[in-house]
């Protein structure tokens, strides 16, 4: 158990009865006030994340640029917290961008990115001069030049490529390749340079690049920014085209179970500065400024979900199912996606784990399996099952499936808690219903 405990938030730790700690607040006293499913977020493992991937990225490469990517989760208390650690937001939609103005999140730290901007998202961005628009289409481009020209502010955009790069990670998070639905694949990308820079109204300052999430190795990293900068280097000779900035998204796995570990911070950083330097030194191109997009590596070790147990069924020799009152509703990345995860049983976490059980939602899918298959203490029906690096794509993922409440969210730092997100009520279920 003390190794799988590494998966758990950094200032995780066990009472002497026995229950889980977390930011200095007993887990299972927290589920009796404030209910269950519960998601809580560790304040220092948050902050703890931001300052290392600035530390590790600027001490290699002092002019890096950490955006956080919204999508992996975010409210008003994150964007604060952010806020204060000096990272910027990569929104990818009107929702997120509402999120960011209502915490007073300085817009030129604002990144807008999607593949299907609409309209209105468009003329947000503009609006509020957010710090870069990036561009994902030739339809996009045409559009946001004639909107700019309209309001007469020029915006600095960047232009994403698919660069033909496979991450080697799961279908539904790779993004690199040329079949990708985003960013423009490079045999269409000389056309779109040289429209962005003969557009009056838009400023291309850079180049982004996403390739995919959970990527554990070096080489689709390198080979993205060698490819990128080459193309780079082309537009320069053919069209004047300055690079004044790469962006190469996020990507960086976390660890959710104790299988194979996953590479530190520190690797990432070195494998891409390394590559940018050596790159732009053998093309003979400017150091442009370098922006990272970690979203899940900053949130994910950060959040836990806790969940009540209560049907206990056994299907003699074949499976042990622990049935808890959540499931894909609130976190839905096991059933799409086959993700793996550890638990704990948050009030016997002294306790000898004894038995394999695999746990189950509640909700009316087969699917709606949470962990398949671990070894946990003897469980009976009112304990309380943790599930760690939680932080991600759950909350953002959510549904109202089978009518079921979105859960609370709470904050813990320093013995104390603070609720970030009240519980849904059925009055919230029903409020959009017309008669």
């Amino acid at each position: 158990m003390v190794q799988r405990q590494s998966t758990l938030p950094l200032s995780a730790g066990v009472s002497k009865k026995g229950h889980l700690v977390i930011g200095g607040c007993d887990t299972v006293e927290l589920v009796a006030e404030y209910g269950t499913p519960l998601y809580l977020f560790d304040e220092f493992t948050l902050r703890n994340k931001c300052q290392e991937f600035k530390a590790e990225f600027r001490q290699r490469y002092a002019d890096t640029t950490v955006i956080y990517a919204s999508k992996a989760f975010l409210n008003g208390a994150l964007a604060v917290i952010l806020r204060e650690e000096g990272l910027g937001l990569d929104v990818v939609s009107d929702g997120e961008f509402a999120i960011a103005r209502s915490a007073d999140f300085p817009m030129d730290m604002v990144y807008l990115h999607g593949n299907n901007k609409s309209a209105e998202e468009l003329n947000m961005a503009i609006k509020h001069h957010i710090s870069r628009i990036v561009v994902d289409s030739q339809n996009e481009l045409e559009m946001l030049a004639a909107m700019a020209e309209e309001t007469g502010h020029i915006p600095d955009i960047m232009l994403r490529l698919t660069p033909g790069v496979d991450a080697h990670t799961h279908e539904h998070i790779t993004t690199g390749i040329i079949g990708s639905k985003f960013g423009i694949p490079l045999f269409a990308a000389d056309e779109m340079v040289k429209k962005a820079m003969s557009a009056p109204n838009l400023n291309l300052v850079g180049l982004h690049f996403h390739i995919g999430s959970l990527i554990t190795e070096s080489q689709p990293y390198q080979e993205a920014i060698e490819i990128v900068l080459d193309f780079a280097a082309d537009m320069k000779q053919k069209h004047g085209f300055e690079l004044e900035e790469l962006d190469i998204g996020g990507g960086f796995a976390v660890q959710y179970t104790m299988g194979e570990p996953v590479p530190p911070v520190s690797f990432y950083a070195e494998t891409i500065v390394s590559r940018l330097i050596s790159r732009c030194r053998r093309l003979e191109l400017s150091l442009p400024m370098l922006t990272i997009e970690p979203g899940r590596a900053i949130v994910a070790q950060a959040g836990v979900a806790l969940y009540k147990t209560g049907v206990i069924k056994d299907i003699p020799g074949i499976k042990r199912y622990i049935s808890v009152d959540g499931g894909m509703a609130d976190n839905i990345r096991p059933a799409l996606y086959g993700s793996p995860y550890e638990a704990f049983v948050a009030n016997k976490m002294l306790e000898e784990e004894a038995e394999q059980v695999t746990i189950a939602g509640r909700f009316c899918e087969s699917g709606d399996i949470l962990v398949k298959d671990i070894n946990l203490p003897p469980i009976t029906r009112g304990d309380i099952i943790a599930i760690p690096v939680c932080g991600a794509y759950s909350l953002p993922l959510q549904s109202n499936y089978n009518a079921s409440l979105k859960p609370a969210v709470i904050l813990v730092k320093e013995g104390k808690e603070r609720l970030i997100r009240r519980r849904q009520t059925y009055e919230d279920l029903t409020s959009c219903d017309l008669f």
